[in-house]
């Protein structure tokens, strides 16, 4: 058997072991595939953590009049392969929850994201990346490290997942729309030592989507622009959403999709007047809600999904 096969082949093992002995948390569904994105502990992290869970009580929001998982305390990071269940076009998605680096909002910004996307022909790809007080960098590594080893090992396994290895991107929530636009400009560095081969494939996204951002204009200077956020002609094309009243302010999307403009990266914003912040993909009256269309219709434009 070869070493990958080995590898992966224990790592489910463990991975199921410690899905089996942490039970309040989130174990995604056996019949997708799970593996933990680092052969032993991830960069840095310390030794007896606090068992994964989720966080939520009953005097957190509801969304949509829905409860959300607020999955806590994750030190052991993974990704969870969602393949579409018709025609495959071949494009993947790695999905980031948002939850301010604190806690991953991992239903109603990972899993309901990725049943979406399978109807499109898209797999998803779910990274549960670690949290609390893992980003946003350079304050931490630790979520961009995870988001840069996991786009490799989706390259690595492009061929056995049947998937495009140049038609692979990202999508991220709130803290995770700054994650996807911080893997969408730091990505030419590992920023931990390379593991094995897959740290050797490029952890660039061919494209990016960025919804209701943090992080990327900086409240407390005017809304300048977010200096760790340096967009290039080498930044992929990114896909830009959110509401002019959320309270986590417009600016960070449209500071942002200004450095894109003046470094001439392809990019499409879109601004609504009302939406608020954490709405996912369950929709409500406002129209903002419909935005999982104006993406298709945008990956159409750009050639990673075919012409209707």
């Amino acid at each position: 058997m070869k070493k990958t096969a080995l590898f992966a082949a224990a790592a489910a093992a463990a991975l199921s072991l410690n899905l089996a002995a942490q039970g309040p948390g989130w174990p995604p569904s056996p019949d997708h595939l799970t593996l933990p994105i680092w052969p032993g502990a991830a960069p840095g992290e310390p030794a007896n953590m606090p068992p994964e869970a989720d966080t939520t009580t009953a005097k957190d929001n509801l969304v949509a009049g829905r409860p959300v998982i607020r999955l806590g305390n994750i030190s052991q990071p993974t990704i969870t392969v969602y393949k579409p269940q018709g025609k495959n076009t071949g494009a993947t998605v790695m999905v980031f929850p948002g939850g301010g680096y604190q806690i991953l909002a991992i239903d109603l910004e990972g899993t309901e994201v990725c049943d979406w996307l399978n109807s499109a022909g898209i797999t998803c790809v779910l990274l549960k990346y670690r949290v609390p007080g893992t980003g946003p960098y350079p304050k931490s590594n630790a979520a961009l490290e995870d988001a840069q080893r996991a786009i490799g090992l989706v390259r690595e396994h492009a061929a056995e997942w049947g998937i495009d290895p140049n038609r692979i991107g990202v999508l991220g929530f709130s803290a995770g729309g700054h994650l996807a636009a911080a893997i969408s400009n730091h990505y030419e560095h590992r920023l931990y030592e390379p593991v094995d081969g897959a740290d050797k494939l490029s952890c660039r996204p061919d494209f990016s989507v960025v919804v209701y951002p943090g992080y990327l204009a900086l409240a407390e200077q005017d809304f300048a622009a977010n200096p760790d956020i340096a967009p290039t002609a080498n930044t992929p094309p990114t896909f830009i959403l959110q509401a002019e009243d959320d309270p986590v302010h417009v600016e960070n999307a449209v500071v942002y999709f200004m450095q894109l403009k003046n470094a001439k990266v392809p990019a499409e914003l879109h601004v609504y007047a009302q939406g608020g912040h954490g709405y996912g993909l369950r929709r409500t009256d406002l129209p903002i809600t419909g935005w999982p269309k104006l993406v298709e219709t945008w990956l159409r434009t750009i050639k990673v999904l075919p012409a209707q």
